[in-house]
């Protein structure tokens, strides 16, 4: 597989890692500087209790660092789950007799939306699965992103548009660049050779080395907010780790910067599929806990998203080591959020979810324990994207502007969308943050408030 030396990564498998140098590693860890794939293998390694508590320790102070005690909401929305690849672990294969097939129209396509509107959320990830005529995915695709942005509740709209679909060519992705998407998410699977090319057995997602260069397709077309991941537990994934970090150097080499976020799937039970049900490399819980921690500690500035796969513990968990991205209330099936769920009745989804919690007792479970759920997208409305947001992150100068917007983000949803008791603890924390402010900030910040309070919504800084 391109980019992918599995000679060397088996080797830095290897590796047993002595307290000295975790502890070096971990100090370097402090400057949020990047680490080596080396490095990042010593940390993987550790199993002992009290290094890896330090482990633990650190990835929460990067994060804390780095995202302050943000969380960015999100929420899925597929749009089809008609596909041509035969993916043995996922519900869409396309030898799965068991799936019923949907495929939405764009008035579909924006009833869904005006109903994720009408509970609060701004932000959608936009997925489907792999069609057999390109030409007709990208035009569908094209117009599926103008029906969500078009799609309105009392003055409120999506903010942005994030899209996980199949590799396409670099005229068509700039195509979706003209449309107004922000991050272009595409996950390798699996980055082990033998093993992708023993679980995708039909149609274009046969050819592992294709899907790697898609991510170079997107830079290509000027796309410079891309988001990558493995499926974990199809092969080892201390592997998977090592080689996406191998990956993610190989794009910082050529292009300057890195994916804007990394994703960290575990496989779950897909209707249709025995694979899924017994996957052959299922890691523990404290596995899971350990190789975020050291994606955080090993790209610091890099967002880590964390899906509805996991349990409510464990998501709440992972945001003190690393992640900095959730989604909330998902369904994994075209058509999903009907008001009755009518959907429930079908073997229609992708895979099973763990987290059914709404996106308000989500946002209750944050701010209960200490974090700011925001739902700003105005890095990617004020082109802070790509090099740009690094040449701001790294110095810590974007901090101070994620910190306003999220606190407007927070005050909108408080004000239109969140029961009584998620209001109260969203404005005692709201309180807490403003005594931190300095005096410029808490000005533009109450500028802000007051606007909302008569009415104004949408505005960032």
């Amino acid at each position: 597989m391109k980019h992918i030396d599995e000679a060397k990564i088996n080797s830095l498998l290897k590796i047993v890692p002595e307290a000295k140098e975790v502890e070096k590693i971990l100090e370097k860890t402090k400057q949020l500087k990047r680490l080596t794939l080396e490095e990042s293998a010593t940390l993987l390694a550790v199993t002992d209790p009290g290094l890896l508590k330090k482990v633990y320790a650190a990835a929460s102070y990067v994060k804390d660092t780095i995202y302050g005690r943000r969380v960015v909401l999100f929420i899925p929305l597929y749009i089809s789950n008609i596909c041509a690849n035969g993916c043995v672990y996922c519900g869409f294969n396309v030898n799965n007799k068991v799936t019923v097939r949907k495929h939405l129209s764009l008035e579909q396509i924006k009833q869904q939306t005006e109903i994720l509107l009408k509970r609060g959320h701004k932000r959608i990830l936009m997925l489907a699965g792999e069609a057999p005529s390109t030409k007709d995915n990208i035009d569908y695709y094209v117009d599926a992103v103008k029906a969500i942005y078009s799609a309105e509740y009392k003055g409120s709209k999506i903010k942005r548009v994030n899209i996980n679909v199949a590799p396409m060519k670099v005229e068509d992705f700039k195509r979706l660049k003209a449309a107004g998407i922000g991050t272009y998410q595409l996950f390798q699977e699996t980055y082990h050779d033998a093993t992708y090319r023993k679980l995708h057995i039909a149609g274009p997602k046969m050819d592992p080395d294709k899907r790697l260069d898609a991510i170079d397709d997107a830079f290509a077309a000027g796309i410079d907010d891309v988001g990558i991941g493995p499926l974990l537990g199809l092969y080892d994934h201390r592997f998977e780790i090592l080689a996406m970090l191998m990956h993610i150097e190989y794009l910082e080499k050529k292009y300057g910067i890195g994916p804007h976020t990394i994703s960290v799937p575990r496989i779950e039970p897909a209707p249709g599929s025995e694979y899924a049900d017994n996957p052959e490399h299922p890691l523990t819980d404290e596995e899971f806990k350990k190789l975020v921690a050291v994606l955080r500690l090993s790209v610091p500035y890099t967002g880590i998203i964390m899906s509805t796969r996991e349990t409510p513990e464990m998501r709440d968990e992972l945001v003190n080591l690393g992640v900095s991205q959730v989604s909330a209330e998902s369904k994994v099936t075209p058509g999903g959020y009907e008001e009755e769920d009518e959907h429930n009745k079908h073997n229609d989804r992708q895979f099973s979810l763990n987290d059914q919690r709404s996106l308000d007792e989500i946002a209750q479970s944050l701010l209960g324990q200490g974090y700011l759920p925001s739902f700003c997208a105005a890095c990617y409305r004020k082109n802070r994207t790509g090099e740009h947001f690094m040449d701001m992150a790294k110095p810590g100068e974007i901090k101070h502007m994620c910190d306003i917007n999220a606190l407007v983000t927070l005050k909108e949803y408080l004000e239109d969308f969140a029961k009584p008791d998620v209001k109260e603890k969203g404005y005692k924390l709201i309180e807490e943050y403003k005594n931190k402010l300095d005096a410029q900030s808490l000005e533009l910040l109450e500028k802000f408030f007051k606007n909302i309070d008569n009415g104004v919504r949408d505005e960032y800084v």
